[in-house]
């Protein structure tokens, strides 16, 4: 994170999104101040609060890539979660909390992941005379009548089968393993309604105190290694130090990214069929603000984690929040509106640029797809033309016009004798005229 400076962040987000810069720059320097804050010694560094960001716009102009990427830049525990899922504590739905042992869960799987790498080294070592010990068994390592030059070149013995073992000698051999099989528990719990995660945690203390059962399955030698080794792996990690560090990842790292929120945002006066939206903010206002979350490991505090919340906000706006809701998203951006020129660049700059991965599908049926640039462009055009006659999705738009524009090529292939397809604007024109002169049909197909 100390390399990861506002302007290095941005640039990397550069790789991914395409403008919105603005947006780039509000959340690398959020970004970066959880690592400044980290900094900081004594009582200071707990009166520092996140500044939860807003971002405003239309569906498809980046909004959650922004915080998918930032994310994954940081190493960050992330979750996404839809605001429109969650209802008032008392109607039928989630509860808000709910977001935040999702977030605790995600955590946990990330530190056991890095745990994993970390003892990887050892558990295949283990995992290695596990398989030797099927493949040539000492029953008599423990008996004291066997003399020692038996011993001696029984080691020996065994010391060249591990040699051949590791070179990969013995891969397709099968061999017997005993291996743990978890009790299955043939009923769903239900916990109160809102409270379904007390219902999973009940199913999991049944399981826990089931006995397991042992059972032998025949595999290859390669196939038992895999297993073997995520055995003795598990019995490495310390579980205790896994939630110790993803609490403490959650606590000071966490990043909950809030979409549709302006969904929860309702103007009725708490009436009709959206009651509940009003009462969602009031429950995810203590959350945003700070507070205890009951988890099945443990407490988790919510006063230093980051929340991002988006909406296209188009029958609504952002001071229709409820105030308290409002004061805790400082920061807001407005997200700009996708151009025929930004939409040229999201064909062919990001790493994972459309036309890049319909060029990589191509290549597994050994087919060379291009593209000129007068091709590029005329996609570009009719996606500005089409968002701007009807609703305007956005980035997402090129994917229902490269999709309609390669259907041919993609269908056909494999085909005998065609090596390479070239997309000319003529050919873009000719596949999506007719659609686009067909309003009805346009409708349902771009």
């Amino acid at each position: 994170m100390k390399e990861l400076t506002p302007r290095k962040i941005v640039k990397e987000l550069d790789k991914y999104i395409i403008g919105q810069n603005s947006a780039k720059k509000a959340v690398a320097i959020a970004l970066r101040n959880r690592w400044r804050r980290q900094q900081i010694e004594g009582k200071m560094k707990d009166e520092i609060m996140p500044n939860n960001i807003i971002m405003i716009g239309s569906t498809g102009v980046g909004k959650t890539e922004i915080a998918r990427r930032l994310a994954s830049l940081s190493s960050a525990p992330f979750i996404k979660v839809e605001a429109s899922k969650f209802t008032e504590v008392g109607y039928v739905g989630r509860d808000v909390e709910s977001m935040i042992r999702d977030l605790m869960d995600t955590s946990v799987a990330m530190v056991e992941q890095e745990k994993y790498k970390e003892v990887l080294e050892l558990a295949e070592r283990l995992g290695n005379e596990r398989i030797l010990d099927i493949l040539y068994p000492d029953e008599q390592r423990n008996n004291p009548e066997v003399s020692k030059n038996l011993k001696d070149r029984h080691k020996r013995t065994r010391q060249r089968m591990r040699e051949k073992l590791e070179k990969g000698e013995f891969e397709g051999k099968i061999i017997e393993i005993e291996i743990n099989d978890e009790p299955n528990i043939g009923m769903h719990v239900f916990g109160p309604s809102g409270m379904e995660d007390i219902g999973m945690n009940i199913k999991d203390m049944i399981s826990s105190s089931l006995p397991k059962t042992k059972r032998t399955k025949k595999m290859s030698v390669a196939e038992a290694r895999e297993v073997l080794i995520q055995t003795e792996a598990a019995k490495l990690i310390d579980h205790d130090e896994v939630v110790r560090v993803a609490k403490e990842k959650i606590e000071n790292s966490g990043i909950i990214f809030l979409d549709e929120i302006d969904k929860v945002v309702g103007n009725n006066g708490g009436l009709g069929p959206d009651v509940s939206r009003e009462g969602v903010q009031r429950d995810l206002l203590p959350i945003v603000e700070g507070s205890n979350v009951n988890t099945k490991h443990g407490v988790i505090s919510t006063d230093h984690i980051l929340f991002i919340a988006a909406g296209a906000f188009h029958v609504s706006t952002p001071s229709d929040m409820i105030p308290e809701l409002q004061g805790r998203f400082p920061i807001r951006v407005e997200m700009n509106k996708l151009t025929t020129d930004d939409f040229v660049k999201i064909l062919t700059h990001p790493r994972s640029a459309l036309i890049k991965q319909y060029t990589a599908l191509l290549s597994a049926e050994n087919v060379e797809l291009e593209f000129n640039n007068a091709s590029i462009r005329e996609i570009a055009q009719t996606a500005s033309k089409v968002n701007s006659k009807m609703e305007n999705i956005g980035a997402r738009r090129l994917h229902t016009i490269m999709t309609t524009l390669l259907e041919k090529p993609l269908f056909e292939q494999p085909k005998k004798g065609d090596k390479k397809i070239r997309i000319t604007a003529k050919a873009v024109k000719e596949s999506l005229d007719g659609i686009l002169e067909d309003q009805d049909l346009s409708r349902y197909i771009l």
